[in-house]
């Protein structure tokens, strides 16, 4: 009785071993076609690493903290030039066209001096940035070779489905052509700060270096540019975002064609409509995106949208929830005259919309609850945002306060804040947006401990920063 049943288990685990994809062609045929990235950067001159209003003659060199500004602030190296302090970052692209453009993510390459693109046959060649757009995270670049390049073959992430297998190919923290397996665990994600990218979540390894990668499906068809992961330890956790490639062929076109990307603009805030609210406006079912506020001028006032509108078609595209929205309208066509399906007091109607362009002007993006983080402050080393309606149901914030966009080296990081915290009050005084609080930001004493409440994953904390 024994024989027939190991018997039985060999074919079972024959029939398993054949239903799973073989990933070796894929890798073999593909990695040709995908590069690894470095730029360098030069940092700012030994002196701008000083404390502000210190200069290398304010230290003697037989005083008690000369060895203290050496280790800490340095000094220029053996056959290093004086005042240059070059850092370097590594990522992954791939090439798009035979005659050298290469993608890759826009954070790669961002403010790049130089950049080196080495093939998998270890040849490398410089590259120059064709143009960049932050709000896709998307970077075109251009090298130069006499021999036509190997490129990828594009699929559609429309097409894409959830549970199917997708392959990364890249090279995380400096390994070269690294291949990564999972399966698509979502689609049209829309991230904090992102809402005019729908990204694809998948469970593939990704981890720095991986930046700007290629992702594909099985038929070795691109399909996504890794980009980000989610994790609280910096390492890979299961959970990581691709750009869909129909989103990156569309910035490619326009910034090859003319080096910046315009998107289409309804100008107004919405947000999801939940069961109550789905109750409230006589609907059976939640979805839409509801309007919560209509921009004088815009396209959306124009064409006739008011506060209140459910919005549930857009063309041809159904908006289930209020992030299928963003995403369509800023690919839509400048211009394009656009049917738009909502629920207006319980009945169904059909309004046209000509689409604008979306602002430049950060007072009109924030106005239009696109978030638009400032600069990295000197004194907390942070940059912080207005929250939008997504973020405050996200956060439980219901009103008041700025999320952290960026943290640095510095006050507010050693206090233990980190990116995605809410600060609702900075030296015992309410924050109400990002203005004030950079108001409050310059009328604090210098080297005291203040208290700082935050709000993280739901809950109030009290944290001290040491101002500097």
């Amino acid at each position: 009785m024994l024989l027939p049943a190991l018997v039985c288990l060999v074919a079972s685990f024959e029939i398993d071993a054949a239903a799973l994809p073989d990933f070796a062609e894929l890798a073999r045929n593909n990695s040709p076609s995908v590069v690894n990235i470095s730029s360098t950067v030069k940092a700012s001159r030994q002196d701008d690493r000083l404390p502000p209003g210190i200069s290398p003659d304010d230290v003697p060199e037989d005083g008690p903290l000369s060895d203290f500004f050496r280790r800490f602030f340095g000094e220029p190296g053996p056959g290093m030039p004086d005042d240059v302090d070059p850092r370097a970052s590594l990522g992954s692209g791939f090439i798009i066209s035979g005659d050298g453009y290469i993608i890759t993510n826009n954070h790669v390459v961002r403010d790049a001096d130089e950049i080196v693109v080495r093939m998998s046959d270890r040849s490398e060649l410089t590259a120059t940035v064709v143009g960049s757009d932050p709000r896709s995270d998307i970077a075109v670049l251009k090298v130069e070779s006499e021999r036509a390049l190997p490129a990828v073959s594009l699929g559609s992430s429309e097409a894409l489905e959830v549970g199917a297998w997708v392959l990364a190919i890249g090279s995380p923290f400096g390994f070269d052509y690294s291949v990564t397996a999972g399966i698509v665990s979502a689609k049209g994600r829309s991230l904090p700060n992102e809402n005019y990218v729908p990204f694809i979540q998948t469970d593939v390894a990704i981890n720095p270096g991986n930046s700007g990668g290629p992702l594909f499906n099985l038929d070795g068809e691109v399909v996504g540019v890794n980009s980000q992961i989610y994790s609280r330890t910096g390492g890979f956790m299961g959970v990581s975002f691709a750009i869909p490639i129909d989103v990156v062929v569309n910035v490619y076109e326009q910034l090859k064609n003319k080096g910046s990307v315009t998107r289409g603009w309804l100008g107004v805030l919405i947000q999801d409509v939940t069961a109550e609210l789905a109750e409230s406006f006589g609907m059976e079912k939640p979805r839409g995106a509801l309007v919560s506020k209509v921009l004088d001028e815009s396209p959306a006032a124009k064409g006739g949208i008011q506060t209140g509108d459910i919005i549930v078609r857009f063309g041809s595209k159904a908006i289930d929830h209020s992030s299928d929205l963003p995403p369509v309208v800023g690919t839509t066509q400048v211009g394009d005259v656009i049917a738009v399906e909502l629920i207006r007091g319980g009945r169904t109607m059909s309004v046209e919309l000509t689409i604008g362009a979306l602002p430049d002007d950060p007072e009109k993006l924030a106005s239009a609850g696109i978030a638009v983080p400032s600069a990295v402050d000197q004194v907390l080393k942070i940059s912080v945002e207005d929250l939008n309606p997504e973020q405050r149901e996200q956060f439980k914030v219901p009103q008041g306060g700025v999320v952290i966009q960026k943290i640095e080296n510095g006050p507010a990081q050693a206090a233990g804040l980190r990116r995605g915290d809410v600060i609702l009050q900075l030296n015992n005084s309410e924050i109400e947006n990002a203005s004030q609080f950079h108001k409050i930001l310059s009328d604090l004493p210098p080297g005291k401990t203040i208290p700082v409440l935050i709000q993280r994953q739901g809950a109030p904390l009290f944290l001290a920063i040491k101002t500097p």
